[in-house]
């Protein structure tokens, strides 16, 4: 039994959740998501809560339960309070500026680094050293995040690059005389 999928969501004021068929449709402030439901899973709305209960015993039936109501719990905050990610920039003469629909990143490389932001991804620079990714689905949040990440990870000597905002990273002692 999943200890995830049988938790019921609670659908908070200002978000409207329908089901038409297996199609789930989630409307709140921020916007609009839908999702494909398996075919495995049963899909209950009642007055202000969903619950997701898989039909059968089978394999496939028990994954996807705790695995879509995870989703749907996903997509209900997403449209009403929204996700965010923060990233940090160390390191001598590093910096970002968001410029409309791109962010330009100076990382220590010979030239700067220009990032397309996806379409229903907002990125802010409150400070050159901080980079606020945010949306409405948090694997596309989590998806940008870690694509900026990657031009320049944390090193472990200096610390240098860039870092999730409270990631600790391990500090290696460096060359001894």
């Amino acid at each position: 039994m999943s200890r995830v999928g049988k938790n019921p969501i609670v659908i908070p004021d200002g978000v409207t959740v329908t089901l038409d068929g297996n199609k789930l449709t989630t409307k709140g402030k921020r916007g609009e998501m839908t999702y494909l439901t398996a075919d495995e899973i049963e899909t209950i709305i009642t007055d202000n809560e969903v619950t997701i209960k898989p039909i059968g015993n089978g394999r496939r039936a028990r994954t996807m339960w705790g695995t879509t109501r995870s989703l749907v719990e996903n997509m209900v905050v997403g449209v009403s309070e929204g996700f965010t990610k923060t990233l940090e920039i160390q390191g001598v003469g590093y910096k970002a500026q968001a410029q409309g629909k791109t962010l330009l990143l100076s990382l220590g490389f010979s030239h700067d680094v220009n990032f397309a932001i996806p379409e229903g991804i907002e990125i802010k620079t409150p400070q050159p050293t901080q980079i606020d990714v945010s949306g409405t689905d948090l694997q596309k949040v989590g998806q940008v995040a870690a694509e900026i990440r990657a031009y320049r990870p944390p090193e472990p000597y200096k610390g240098k690059g860039v870092r999730y905002a409270g990631e600790y990273i391990i500090r290696k002692e460096g060359k001894k005389k």
